[in-house]
């Protein structure tokens, strides 16, 4: 934080308890984005509990960016991952502890993360009381200068961008609208 804090002095950087965001005045943010947050975060409870705390802080047309790995990740090989030494990955079900490596950095130590599948992500959402505007798949071209192994036709990451569900009353039922 303090390294964040010397590089951009004008930024608002804080260090906050786990999944603890009530020092945030509700109805206040355009924009919340969460970057591989949830690969980490291990039960469908403790996700529902932190994306609704974040939608609790956006304003009414706001939205949540929620970049997360894809389950196909922990299944393949990669530019700057691997996964072959991890078979028992490719029976992993949402909830389960996978293990991947980057081979791109010094440290070598399998990283451990939660697989989620794109359909617990839908319930995640639902129960959150998010809607999913968009869900984006991202590929690598063939004419970079990478060496890709399979991001051209396997996308290794998911992007959602989600909103709030606002629920009006409208001739005695609840009409949800997007």
């Amino acid at each position: 934080i303090e390294k964040a804090r010397r590089m951009d002095p004008d930024g608002d950087y804080r260090l906050i308890d786990e999944g603890d965001l009530s020092e945030f005045q509700e109805n206040t943010y355009d924009l919340a984005l969460a970057v591989f947050t949830f690969d980490n975060v291990p039960t469908m409870e403790a996700k529902v509990k932190l994306l609704a705390e974040m939608r609790r802080l956006l304003k009414s047309d706001g939205r949540i960016i929620n970049l997360v790995s894809a389950p196909q990740i922990y299944t393949h090989e990669w530019a700057s991952f691997s996964t072959k030494d991890f078979p028992e990955n490719r029976q992993a079900n949402s909830g389960d502890k996978v293990r991947i490596v980057m081979t791109d950095v010094v440290d070598k130590r399998p990283v451990e993360d939660v697989v989620w599948s794109d359909e617990a992500y839908q319930e995640t959402y639902q129960q959150a009381g998010l809607h999913v505007v968009a869900t984006l798949k991202p590929l690598a071209k063939e004419d970079e200068a990478y060496e890709w192994v399979n991001e051209t036709r396997i996308a290794p990451w998911v992007i959602y961008v989600l909103q709030k569900v606002r629920e009006t009353l409208s001739r005695k039922r609840i009409v949800r609208t997007f």
